[in-house]
């Protein structure tokens, strides 16, 4: 059981506790192809409260290795990026839009998408392994998944029709790349 305690370690704890946000995401993925958005986003909730875990045990043990921040970046892009849009384009926008409707919400998510990718993999250029800074440029992907998540609600309770969702999706999109400050937690 020394890996886990070895920064060195692709199976060190810090990673670990990534692979089960990994594996959340997976099963929540799994879990919006069959319309069972509950328990997807309950996995995806999982998955975020292991992110949180990771970077502090990472820190607190000394374990941060590029490795593993290239691993939390993978592990962001599919829980807070992919699983959300995911999730809105099938409980929002495919019951609702049809046609060219469909084709501009196909649209907003890849744009979405490619800017929670582009976020990421800036963030993995600027960042070094373990440090932390006090403040994020951009609006970071678990808080877009928030906001995104909090769209989707209000959309699922029928206080914003999927057109809503679309335009919500391309703020929130442009702000994960904007020069908008966020406190670091």
């Amino acid at each position: 059981m020394k890996f886990l305690w070895t920064p060195s370690s692709h199976f060190n704890l810090a990673n670990m506790f990534t692979f089960v946000n990994i594996t959340a995401g997976l099963m929540a993925t799994y879990f919006i192809t069959q319309n069972n958005f509950t328990l997807a986003i309950v996995l995806a909730w999982v998955g975020g409260a292991f992110d949180i875990f990771d970077g502090k045990i990472a820190r607190k043990y000394k374990l941060s290795n590029e490795f593993g921040v290239q691993l939390d970046s993978f592990a962001d892009f599919l829980s807070f990026v992919l699983v959300p849009v995911f999730l809105i384009f099938q409980a929002s926008y495919a019951p609702a839009l049809h046609g060219f409707s469909l084709i501009l919400a196909a649209v907003a998510s890849i744009y979405y998408v490619i800017s929670g990718l582009r976020r990421l993999i800036q963030f993995n250029i600027n960042a070094d392994a373990g440090e932390v800074e006090n403040y994020f440029t951009g609006v970071p992907t678990p808080l877009g998944a928030i906001l995104l998540w909090l769209v989707y609600l209000l959309n699922a309770y029928d206080l914003l029709p999927a057109y809503g969702v679309m335009f919500c999706m391309l703020i929130i999109g442009w702000s994960l790349n904007s020069t908008i400050k966020v406190r670091h937690p």
